[in-house]
């Protein structure tokens, strides 16, 4: 019978890792294991700082598996999703034999990750449809399994075409790649989206990992807090791939702070606000001149084609507002990625794309 550690790296599924002073079962009231400072520097007032963190902060671990319904074993913390991303990489694919699968247009570290471990890049094109971007699940098995793919990445909303890959479609390529690939759903903004966790699908495939963070919906980008979560067996061998104390003690205490039920009653509506925020913008937008097209969007962003996307970016900046030029990325040459902010500032948007109009 198959398991998810055939998908590991052959040498590194015993592999033990390094042992740092944190990761031993000790307790004294002298702590001198650790070639730490006996003293606080003087400008860490509280002297947090002074000692190495636990590798996955006990307290936070136990947060964040309640916050995703999912069992603490389940889950590794490391900084931001992009930590997570590279650890699968290097701890599935053999350099110069495995392949990294990705569905362009769509977040750049994937391949980022799969060019510095040397493994090959297969890209399967997102398909623009009358609903939007979406994946072609047919071609994502077949490719995956003809160019020997260990890892496929599906993100979910997509960034940044906003699009959701149905679980029913992520269930079905688990299980077709069941023994040659590990799937990986990205879930960075599935907060802004009205769709069930892939977590759900765990516990039937064991060659499923989800990937979160609370930098989006939970506005703690600075802190780089990003789990991913998956069969226990697997998350352990990507414990000891991870370098020593991932998360400093300042960035989990922010973060057990912000997942506060009082902290949380208020990123709920935040997120309820954002979202009508988005829908929205993305109507008035489509009814603004010069504008080709607003994609629907489960995420905290919306994409949209215009016209002339070199004139609407240079007003926009002009007005001071900063959104992300898409021109470069594949079917994207005439768009622009616009975050959702605070209702005056998205107001302040659209007045200034209208105001094209006006000038016209």
């Amino acid at each position: 019978m198959s398991s998810v550690l055939d998908l590991v790296r052959e040498e590194l599924r015993d592999f033990a890792g390094y042992a740092s002073a944190r990761s031993q079962k000790l307790d004294g009231e002298i702590w001198l294991n650790a070639n730490e400072a006996p003293l606080a520097n003087p400008g860490d007032a509280d002297g947090r700082c002074r000692r190495y963190p636990a590798p996955q902060p006990p307290e936070l671990q136990s947060a964040l598996a309640a916050l995703y319904e999912v069992d603490p074993g389940q889950l590794l913390i490391g900084r931001g999703s992009d930590e997570a991303i590279d650890l699968l990489v290097r701890a599935l694919c053999v350099a110069g034999r495995d392949a990294v699968l990705a569905t362009p247009p769509v977040f750049g570290m994937y391949a980022v990750s799969a060019r510095l471990q040397g493994a090959a890049l297969v890209e399967v094109p997102l398909v623009d449809g009358p609903e939007g971007f979406g994946v072609d699940v047919d071609a994502v098995r077949t490719t995956a399994l003809a160019r020997n793919a260990k890892l496929v990445f599906l993100c979910s909303p997509s960034n940044p075409t906003g699009g959701l890959v149905p679980l029913a479609d992520v269930a079905a390529l688990a299980t077709a790649l069941n023994g040659r690939a590990l799937v990986v759903v990205d879930e960075a903004y599935v907060e802004f989206a009205d769709a069930p966790s892939a977590t759900t699908l765990l516990g039937v495939h064991d060659n499923l990992v989800v990937l979160r963070t609370l930098s989006k919906a939970h506005a703690l980008a600075a802190a780089r807090i990003g789990v991913a979560i998956g069969h226990p067996d697997l998350i352990a061998v990507l414990r000891r791939c991870q370098a020593p104390y991932p998360v400093p003690t300042p960035c989990a205490d922010l973060a057990l702070a912000g997942l506060s039920p009082a902290a949380l009653e208020v990123t709920r509506a935040r997120i309820a606000e954002t979202i009508a925020e988005r829908d929205a913008l993305a109507a008035a937008l489509a009814l603004t001149s010069g504008v080709r097209r607003v994609y629907p969007s489960a995420g905290n962003y919306l994409l949209v084609h215009f016209e002339d996307a070199d004139c609407a970016f240079g007003a926009l900046l002009a007005a001071g507002i900063v959104v992300r030029d898409q021109r470069a990325a594949p079917q994207l040459g005439d768009a622009l990625r616009i975050s959702l902010g605070t209702p005056a500032q998205n107001a302040r948007v659209l007045a200034t794309l209208q105001s094209l109009e006006t000038a016209a």
